[in-house]
């Protein structure tokens, strides 16, 4: 009995030496002490054993071992160990943990391998966070009541209480807690219905970030950017809380105070700092500073122009669901801006907006697959769904993507009856929707043929710039196929119209006009300049057309070791009359050598 009491005895001197010891920096002496304390069965020990292994002082980091000897100290009624097995619990801890399983002793408490194999998810328990939280409060610790408080407004519905939150956060003011302050002033300002109780929620939001709460300072930045609360608006006081709440590291700030310097809002214009806290938020897993980076990369002028830089964090947002973003980084696949071009990424990077809600991603992606590119049934199906119910909705544009997916048969089989519905629907405020619609009335699919009638709408879509029309209806007025009438000059106008919308056919068929045999004027140089731009934009009978006019010095000086680049360029793509150019060079050349052999 002697022997004990001497034990409990030496207990508060040996706290204290361990204490001292943290003090010193000698962690791992420390740790040693309080484990044998905790062990023995001493709850301030074991609450400090578990804040060693939460923090990784003296001993390996551990989530759970850091749980299990908190567990032992709240279980003796410790509020602060009340209060951290809360916290830790709302947090997340491995689904299947279990406190009272026995907390390490001996080889556990140092073995740095014990804890390396984590393959449980975390997932909070706000059932088990409510119960310590409450044993916590009801022993009047005041970050309790305000963790209480925060967990009754913020936690699962089956656990939301409004008016418990409200006790609690008051409990948690009337102690002094700033955390108490800024929930109740959030709640209070809520469910304000008249100045003076707005004034007091707002006075609560100020005290706290005053303190140095982080969340409250973005929370006044909010007020004074939006005039919310009865507050004016003040950008200036924005910025300044703002400033205050990022250097807090508040992710949120961080974004709309970098924001803020790249707007010059409030604050003068800095590049520099707004990229700087942008990439800050960014790094915190703010979705929207990330995109705004993407922005700034791709925009900026200078060093600040840097487009791989930029398809990296938009990427970084996109995987957090930000819709614009993922838009953004399909075109840059699509185009090879900052990446490898890569027209499956861009598909998929475009139906991932279409399915968050993006309409014209669901056009892009359209295009993509009507351009061959491979893409899962699934996603095909989905994407005709997504358009059906657009088009059923109203939606114009829908109704026209929808009606290509018919015609074309993406997502289901093809049926140009119901396509042809879905583009008449679209064209009064479609412009490719009149140009598919005239050229279906034109050609008979899916409804009775109307040359004439399909040519009408067709002419429409042409006279608003679409380059595809205008190719369409150029070609109708040089072959005459409407009542016979022919009108290559209109035709020509068509055609530069259509090219200048960037069609590649349109710059082969512009030099086939100059180079003769229609009822315009020829000019072989300028048919070489439009068949040398087809050519250089990869078209095959451009190409080819051009290495005969280098071959025969057409619109210009002859030289054959382009025409057989040309040429060679044309056949690799199939064009036959390219391969017997290539032939009839080969076979001149020989005959030269062996004439000057002989």
């Amino acid at each position: 009995m002697a022997r004990r009491f001497a034990f409990l005895d030496s207990v508060p001197r040996k706290l204290n030496r361990a204490k001292r010891l943290q003090e010193q920096g000698r962690a791992p002496q420390a740790f040693s002490l309080l484990a044998r304390l905790a062990s023995s069965g001493v709850p301030e020990a074991a609450y400090r054993v578990g804040q060693c292994y939460l923090a990784g002082q003296g001993t390996p980091a551990s989530l759970e071992e850091g749980a299990r000897w908190t567990y032992r100290a709240a279980r003796s009624g410790m509020a602060d160990a009340c209060f951290t097995l809360a916290t830790l619990f709302a947090m997340g801890l491995p689904k299947e943990f279990d406190p009272r399983a026995p907390a390490s002793v001996d080889e556990g408490l140092y073995n740095t391998a014990a804890y390396e194999d984590e393959a449980d998810p975390y997932e909070p328990d706000f059932v088990q966070a409510r119960f310590w939280a409450e044993h916590g409060a009801a022993a009047g610790h005041v970050e309790s009541q305000a963790l209480l408080g925060h967990i009754f407004n913020h936690g699962p519905e089956e656990v939301q209480d409004r008016a418990a939150a409200r006790h609690w956060y008051g409990e948690a003011v009337r102690g002094g807690s700033m955390q108490g302050a800024l929930g109740l002033g959030l709640i209070l300002l809520d469910d304000a219905v008249d100045d003076s109780q707005r004034a007091y929620a707002i006075a609560l939001l100020q005290r706290a970030a005053d303190s140095g709460v982080g969340i409250a300072s973005a929370a006044m930045g909010w007020l004074y950017e939006h005039g919310v609360g009865g507050q004016p608006r003040d950008a200036e006081k924005a910025a300044t809380y703002y400033g205050k709440a990022a250097e807090l590291e508040i992710p949120s700030a961080q974004a709309r105070y970098g924001l803020m310097l790249l707007k010059g809002v409030g604050v003068d214009v800095n590049l520099v700092q707004a990229e700087s806290w942008l990439r800050r938020a960014a790094y915190g897993g703010d979705p929207e500073a990330a995109a705004l980076l993407g922005d700034l990369y791709i925009r900026g002028e200078d060093f600040l122009h840097r487009p791989a830089e930029a398809a990296r964090w938009y990427e970084l947002a996109a995987e957090q669901n930000h819709t614009p973003a993922a838009r953004v980084l399909a075109v840059l696949y699509l185009t090879g801006t900052g990446v490898v071009r890569d027209e499956e990424k861009a598909a998929y990077w475009f139906n991932f907006a279409a399915m968050r809600g993006d309409h014209r991603a669901d056009a892009d992606f359209g295009n993509l697959v009507l351009a061959g590119v491979s893409r899962p049934d699934e996603e095909r199906f989905d994407l005709q769904k997504r358009l059906r119910r657009q088009a059923e909705g109203g939606d114009l544009l829908g109704a026209f993507n929808l009606g290509v997916c018919l015609a074309q048969g993406i997502g289901a089989s093809a049926d140009e009856t119901n396509a042809f519905y879905w583009f008449g629907l679209a064209r009064e405020g479609v412009v490719n929707a009149q140009y598919w619609y005239g050229r279906m009335l034109f050609e008979g699919r899916g409804v009775t043929r109307n040359q004439r009638y399909g040519l009408m709408w067709m002419e429409k879509a042409a006279r608003q710039g679409m380059p595809e029309a205008c190719a369409s209806v150029a070609q109708i007025f040089v072959t005459g196929q409407v009542g016979g009438i022919k009108d290559h000059a209109r035709a020509l106008e068509l055609y530069h119209q259509a090219a200048e919308g960037g069609l590649v056919e349109a710059y082969f068929s512009l030099g086939a006009m100059y180079g003769g045999g229609h009822n315009v004027p020829a000019d072989l140089p300028r048919a070489r300049h439009y068949f040398e731009e087809a050519a250089q934009r990869g078209h095959g009978l451009g190409q080819m057309m051009l290495g005969r006019y280098l071959l025969k010095g057409l619109g210009g000086e002859k030289d054959e070791e382009q025409a057989r680049y040309w040429l060679g360029q044309a056949a690799q793509q199939g064009i036959e009359r390219a391969k017997r150019l290539l032939e009839e060079i080969q076979t001149a050349s020989s005959h030269a050598v062996d004439y000057t052999a002989s």
